[in-house]
């Protein structure tokens, strides 16, 4: 199960670069239901998610790189690339803050996901953060990737 809320990003925090990050490439195979493939740095999976958007079930299957290149040709709309920072925060959670690339440049979207719904719902948070988004499917990825 996978809880998260969303944040729009409007000024990166002054200190990024001392935290942890990853190079990521996402397709999408198709998006309802949402079949992802994606690969993290030299890590490759495929990943099923189920309708929703505080709440929704995901599984990852792991992929190894010829199947994920195999894959990617197959893939429907623009393959998305971003860097993905991960800032730890208070009771054990991370900010996952996302620079996405071209075409979607100006875009730094911040997810936080919690081990239950009652956390997630009373989350506060940090100042830094903008426009909550988690309930627009115009921010999730599967969306992004059918834009021309």
């Amino acid at each position: 199960m996978e809880i998260e809320r969303k944040f729009l990003i409007p000024q990166l925090p002054e200190d990024l670069s001392s935290y942890p990050f990853h190079k990521i490439e996402q397709a999408y195979l198709c998006t309802e239901p949402v079949v992802r493939i994606r690969r993290q740095d030299d890590e490759y999976y495929l990943t099923y998610k189920s309708k929703g958007l505080m709440v929704r079930q995901e599984y990852n299957l792991p992929l190894n790189h010829e199947a994920y290149v195999h894959l990617r040709e197959k893939a429907d709309g623009i393959i998305l690339s971003k860097t993905r920072y991960v800032i730890p925060i208070e009771d054990d959670l991370k900010i996952e803050l996302d620079i996405f690339d071209a075409p979607y440049e100006a875009l730094v979207l911040a997810e936080v996901e919690f081990p239950t719904e009652e956390m997630a719902v009373s989350y506060t948070p940090p100042a830094w953060f903008g426009e909550e988004v988690t309930y627009s499917t115009q921010y999730h990825n599967s969306t992004l990737s059918q834009k021309k």
